[in-house]
């Protein structure tokens, strides 16, 4: 989960940033991703707004860290029977490609957007297509890293 954290910093949403880490059956590290927009878009030509008309959102845009954590597997065949761990509990749609890509687990950090129907569907998808998914409650709250 650290290192899902570790990518959501890479994120340049000022709202919110997701990071997402998949791994194989044997827990090795096969795909990283973060939420943001699509190879060759410019993070500063599209809006990061929330609100408004939506195409004046970020919305229509951007890619979400489970999605390029998937398309950036290293062993494609590999996620079939993976893990994810991403810091925010998947949308419908994110829910739609995991169980596509034969992931089997899901270990979220945050689930606070619960009710909202687009996670009321994605746990409605998961359930159906017998992927697991469970809130991990880590046991430090920091990791300290030292780059020197």
């Amino acid at each position: 989960m650290a290192i899902a954290q570790l990518s959501a910093r890479r994120s340049k949403d000022p709202s919110t940033q997701v990071g997402a880490c998949v791994v194989n059956a044997n827990k090795r590290i096969i795909g990283i991703g973060y939420n943001g927009f699509p190879t060759g878009c410019s993070d500063d030509e599209l809006p990061w707004s929330r609100e408004g008309n939506f195409l004046d959102t970020k919305y229509p845009f951007v890619c979400h860290a489970e999605m390029n954590a998937i398309t950036n597997a290293s062993n494609k065949p590999d996620l079939d029977g993976a893990t994810m761990y991403v810091s925010l509990f998947p949308c419908n749609e994110c829910a739609k490609l995991i169980v596509q890509v034969g992931i089997k687990e899901v270990v979220f950090l945050s689930d606070k957007y619960h009710d909202e129907d687009i996670f009321v569907a994605a746990r409605k998808i998961f359930d159906m297509a017998d992927v697991a998914y469970r809130q991990m409650t880590p046991g430090h709250k920091t990791i300290n890293l030292r780059l020197e």
